[in-house]
Order: structure tokens, then C-alpha cells, then sequence
């Protein structure tokens, strides 16, 4: 089993010469809170292999993921970082001809032996791109806690779910308007305000903020921070300096396999693997 500080090792990859691209300097981070690898452990995940059809894109992952941090997972485009990430919530099951083995433990029960609806309101996902419902803005944030059967006052759920992904001052005159009047960086947040809603234990957020204007993508990165304490949060991501800003721990892959494991600060200052420090200097990916 990987924690923290593990590195795997993996097929070797062709990276270009040295003499032939100038070396990026590596990340200067300033200090973030400690986090260390005894925290409380949400998943912990072994031997972890999916194929799509006779094609297996992940390689035997191991690896533990601690409670109310931010983990980012960062590799070139095909490494197998979403799809990683949607087997956290057995979304792989979308697609009929995946096939999952391995162990993926959610506070030490084996997902595959939990209800799937359970399972998906424990762990919430949010797509690459905005997929609001053509409801208005009341009516996103307020579905899943009508159809959980939600008791209380559903305006007060709904006006704390805005307010917890940062919407609530942008959006409190007009919810009764179309969820499709809003920008796309105020549909990504509705769209977090509605995974936030049911209160799930874990969010994950797939590439989040690619199609997202720089203050948008500021916002969202300081909401991650703001959910730690409440909310265990993984992020795919292409952007190395969104990873180095909002993640506490990173995960890197390669070729369907996690190479190297580590506190952020560490793996963009002092990365273990060379095909690590490669990646995140720009000589691949």
C-alpha cells in the first residue's frame, strides 16, 4: 500500500534531451499549514485496475487518500487521472465495458459493497464542464435534497449551498431565473452548490476550471480551501501552478500508473522521480 512519500515505479518514457530544451526552474511554494500522512484516512485504495474493453488504463494503483485535505492529480492528457477518479464514486460503471479489480475502501468499507446512490451522495462529483440542469437557478441546487427526501427549510438548504460555493451574492435576485442565464465560471460553481448541497464527505472536481477565466479560477480555488474542514477534495488538474496553489498533497501518473506520491510542497520542490520532475518542468506532457 502507497502513502504518503511512496514512489512507484513504472515503464520508462521517452523525455526529450536535456541539451535540447531549456529546464524550467522548479516551483518556489510558500509554506502551507502542515499536513501530515498520519491524518484521518478516507480512502484507501489497492491494487486498483480498470480496463475499457481488452484495454486496462489503470496499472495496479495503490495509494491512501487522508480526510479534509486537497489532493490533486496531475499527468499528461491519457493517464488515466479521470478515470482514476470516477472509479472513486464507481462512475467507471457508466460505461459498459469497463472492468474494475482491486480494493477501493471508503472509511474502510469496500465501495463495491455499498448502495450506488448511497455511495454517489457520500461522493460527489463535478465535471470539466458546467452541466447545469434546464431548471432554474432554486431548482439545480434544491434536486438532490428533494429527492433525498429533505427535511427543513429547503430555501435556507438552498441559500447555504450558494453561499458555501460562493454564489449566493451573485445569484440571490434571480434564482428563479434560468440556470443557463448564468456565466460558465457562475454555472461551475451552481454546479458545485448542487454536489454541495446533499453534504457529501468527499468532492471531486474534474479539471474544474480549464474552460474558466483567471478570476473565476481564483474563486474556486479559494472555495477548496474554504470546504476543507467539512469536505475530503480531489482535483484532476493540467495546471501545475492550480495544483502547487490549491493542493495539499499530489499525486502524479503516468501511463496508467502513480509514479510518485507526495505534500505538495515536497513533489514541486524535491521530486523523488526523475520522470516527476521531468513532467512538472515542462520536458513532457
Amino acid at each position: 500500500m502507497a502513502s504518503v512519500g511512496t514512489v512507484h515505479s513504472g515503464n520508462n518514457v521517452n523525455l526529450k534531451s536535456e541539451q535540447s530544451v531549456d529546464t524550467p526552474q522548479r516551483f518556489s511554494l510558500p509554506p502551507k499549514p502542515s499536513v501530515t500522512a498520519d491524518s484521518s484516512l478516507r480512502f484507501k485504495i489497492s491494487g486498483l485496475k480498470v480496463s475499457y474493453g481488452p484495454k486496462e488504463v489503470l496499472h495496479g494503483i495503490d495509494i491512501n487518500i487522508s480526510s479534509n485535505v486537497v489532493t490533486a492529480l496531475i499527468g499528461p492528457s491519457g493517464c488515466g487521472k479521470s478515470t482514476f477518479l470516477r472509479s472513486l464514486n464507481r462512475m467507471t460503471e457508466t460505461v459498459r465495458t469497463a472492468r474494475v479489480e482491486g480494493d477501493i475502501l471508503l472509511d474502510d468499507e469496500n465501495i463495491a459493497d455499498m448502495d450506488v446512490v448511497k455511495l454517489r451522495r457520500r461522493v460527489g462529483m463535478v465535471f470539466q464542464r458546467p452541466n447545469p440542469f434546464p431548471k432554474s437557478i432554486f431548482d439545480n441546487v434544491a434536486y438532490g435534497l428533494r429527492i433525498n427526501g429533505h427535511k427543513g427549510s429547503l430555501s435556507e438548504s438552498v441559500e447555504h449551498s450558494l453561499r458555501r460555493a460562493a454564489l449566493w451574492d451573485e445569484v440571490k435576485d434571480q434564482l428563479h431565473k434560468s440556470a443557463y442565464t448564468l456565466s460558465g465560471g457562475q454555472q461551475q460553481r451552481l454546479c458545485i452548490a448542487r454536489a454541495l448541497a446533499v453534504d457529501p464527505e468527499v468532492l471531486l472536481l474534474d479539471e474544474p476550471c480549464s474552460a474558466l477565466d483567471p478570476v473565476t479560477t481564483a474563486k474556486i480555488e479559494e472555495l477548496l480551501f474554504q470546504l476543507k474542514p467539512s469536505c475530503t477534495i480531489v482535483i484532476v488538474t493540467h495546471n501545475m501552478q492550480q495544483a502547487a496553489r490549491a493542493s495539499d498533497f499530489t499525486a502524479f501518473l503516468l501511463e496508467g500508473r502513480l509514479i510518485e506520491y507526495q505534500p505538495t510542497p515536497k513533489l514541486f520542490t524535491t521530486p523523488a522521480d526523475p520522470r516527476t520532475e521531468a513532467y512538472i518542468t515542462g520536458r513532457f506532457g
